[in-house]
Protein backbone atom coordinates (compact mmCIF):
# COMPACT_ATOMS: atom_id res chain seq x y z
CA UNK A 1 0.00 0.00 0.00
CA UNK A 2 1.14 3.62 -1.04
CA UNK A 3 1.64 6.06 1.89
CA UNK A 4 -1.47 8.80 1.64
CA UNK A 5 -0.05 12.53 0.08
CA UNK A 6 -0.31 15.59 2.44
CA UNK A 7 -3.60 17.04 2.35
CA UNK A 8 -4.17 19.00 -1.03
CA UNK A 9 -0.70 17.47 -2.47
CA UNK A 10 -2.14 15.85 -5.89
CA UNK A 11 -2.33 12.12 -5.38
CA UNK A 12 0.93 9.81 -6.05
CA UNK A 13 0.23 8.67 -9.19
CA UNK A 14 -1.25 11.50 -10.55
CA UNK A 15 1.13 12.94 -13.91
CA UNK A 16 3.16 15.36 -12.48
CA UNK A 17 2.27 18.50 -14.46
CA UNK A 18 3.98 19.59 -17.73
CA UNK A 19 6.86 22.47 -17.41
CA UNK A 20 7.03 25.21 -20.12
CA UNK A 21 11.24 24.45 -20.09
CA UNK A 22 10.28 20.88 -21.48
CA UNK A 23 8.18 22.30 -24.25
CA UNK A 24 9.97 24.74 -25.41
CA UNK A 25 12.14 21.91 -26.74
CA UNK A 26 9.81 20.47 -29.13
CA UNK A 27 7.88 24.10 -29.81
CA UNK A 28 11.52 24.68 -31.67
CA UNK A 29 11.81 21.63 -32.96
CA UNK A 30 8.31 21.85 -34.73
CA UNK A 31 8.90 25.42 -35.61
CA UNK A 32 11.83 24.96 -37.21
CA UNK A 33 10.96 21.55 -39.21
CA UNK A 34 7.89 23.39 -40.24
CA UNK A 35 9.50 26.82 -41.77
CA UNK A 36 12.21 24.20 -43.63
CA UNK A 37 9.39 22.56 -45.07
CA UNK A 38 7.17 25.16 -45.78
CA UNK A 39 10.10 25.61 -48.61
CA UNK A 40 9.13 22.84 -50.44
CA UNK A 41 6.99 22.18 -52.73
CA UNK A 42 4.15 19.37 -54.25
CA UNK A 43 1.96 17.51 -52.08
CA UNK A 44 4.24 15.76 -49.06
CA UNK A 45 5.93 19.44 -48.35
CA UNK A 46 2.24 20.72 -48.33
CA UNK A 47 1.09 18.11 -46.12
CA UNK A 48 3.32 17.95 -44.03
CA UNK A 49 3.53 21.75 -43.30
CA UNK A 50 -0.36 21.43 -42.49
CA UNK A 51 0.39 18.65 -39.77
CA UNK A 52 3.78 20.94 -38.22
CA UNK A 53 1.28 23.68 -37.94
CA UNK A 54 -1.45 21.61 -36.09
CA UNK A 55 1.40 20.32 -33.85
CA UNK A 56 2.99 23.67 -33.51
CA UNK A 57 -0.46 25.11 -32.68
CA UNK A 58 -1.42 21.90 -30.12
CA UNK A 59 2.04 22.26 -29.00
CA UNK A 60 1.61 26.15 -28.31
CA UNK A 61 -1.80 25.42 -25.94
CA UNK A 62 0.45 23.29 -23.86
CA UNK A 63 2.75 25.73 -23.27
CA UNK A 64 0.35 28.60 -22.67
CA UNK A 65 -1.20 25.93 -19.99
CA UNK A 66 0.89 23.70 -19.00
CA UNK A 67 -1.59 21.93 -16.60
CA UNK A 68 -4.31 21.48 -18.97
CA UNK A 69 -5.77 18.10 -19.68
CA UNK A 70 -4.67 16.44 -22.83
CA UNK A 71 -7.58 15.96 -24.61
CA UNK A 72 -9.23 19.60 -23.97
CA UNK A 73 -5.11 20.73 -25.29
CA UNK A 74 -5.86 18.67 -28.40
CA UNK A 75 -9.62 20.27 -28.92
CA UNK A 76 -8.51 23.52 -28.63
CA UNK A 77 -5.79 23.22 -31.24
CA UNK A 78 -7.92 21.82 -33.64
CA UNK A 79 -10.53 24.34 -33.58
CA UNK A 80 -8.22 26.75 -33.92
CA UNK A 81 -6.60 25.40 -36.86
CA UNK A 82 -9.93 24.93 -38.37
CA UNK A 83 -11.04 28.23 -37.32
CA UNK A 84 -7.75 29.44 -39.42
CA UNK A 85 -8.60 26.85 -42.48
CA UNK A 86 -12.14 28.42 -42.74
CA UNK A 87 -11.07 32.07 -42.35
CA UNK A 88 -9.11 31.34 -45.53
CA UNK A 89 -12.74 31.31 -47.00
CA UNK A 90 -12.61 34.71 -46.82
CA UNK A 91 -10.16 37.50 -47.99
CA UNK A 92 -9.31 38.76 -44.73
CA UNK A 93 -5.98 36.45 -44.08
CA UNK A 94 -4.78 37.19 -47.84
CA UNK A 95 -5.08 40.75 -47.15
CA UNK A 96 -3.08 40.47 -43.82
CA UNK A 97 -0.55 38.49 -45.47
CA UNK A 98 0.12 41.10 -48.37
CA UNK A 99 0.14 43.83 -45.35
CA UNK A 100 2.81 41.79 -43.04
CA UNK A 101 4.05 38.64 -45.13
CA UNK A 102 5.37 36.68 -41.67
CA UNK A 103 1.40 36.65 -41.46
CA UNK A 104 0.90 34.27 -44.05
CA UNK A 105 2.77 31.94 -42.36
CA UNK A 106 0.18 31.92 -39.25
CA UNK A 107 -3.10 32.73 -41.41
CA UNK A 108 -2.64 31.23 -44.59
CA UNK A 109 -4.22 32.72 -47.64
CA UNK A 110 -5.96 29.84 -49.75
CA UNK A 111 -8.91 27.39 -48.04
CA UNK A 112 -7.71 24.07 -48.91
CA UNK A 113 -10.43 21.33 -47.47
CA UNK A 114 -7.60 18.31 -47.28
CA UNK A 115 -5.71 20.66 -45.14
CA UNK A 116 -8.01 19.47 -42.51
CA UNK A 117 -7.04 15.89 -41.88
CA UNK A 118 -3.70 17.11 -42.13
CA UNK A 119 -4.38 19.63 -38.90
CA UNK A 120 -6.31 16.43 -37.25
CA UNK A 121 -2.78 14.00 -38.14
CA UNK A 122 -0.71 16.89 -36.49
CA UNK A 123 -3.02 17.23 -33.21
CA UNK A 124 -3.54 13.38 -32.92
CA UNK A 125 0.54 12.84 -33.10
CA UNK A 126 1.41 15.01 -29.75
CA UNK A 127 -1.73 13.48 -28.16
CA UNK A 128 -0.23 10.18 -28.80
CA UNK A 129 3.35 11.56 -27.59
CA UNK A 130 1.51 13.50 -24.73
CA UNK A 131 -0.30 10.23 -23.52
CA UNK A 132 2.96 7.92 -23.80
CA UNK A 133 4.83 10.63 -21.70
CA UNK A 134 1.97 11.38 -19.52
CA UNK A 135 2.24 7.46 -18.63
CA UNK A 136 5.73 7.37 -18.24
CA UNK A 137 5.39 10.19 -15.80
CA UNK A 138 3.07 8.61 -13.53
CA UNK A 139 5.47 5.92 -13.24
CA UNK A 140 8.75 7.64 -12.68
Amino acid sequence: MHPSPPSGAPPLDAPRPRTRALLAVPVLVVLVTGLAVSRGDGLAADLAGGALYAALVHLLVLLAVPAAHGGRAAAVALGVCVAVELAQLTPVPAAVGEMWPPAAYVLGSTFVATDLLTYLAGVLVVAGVEALTGRRRRRT
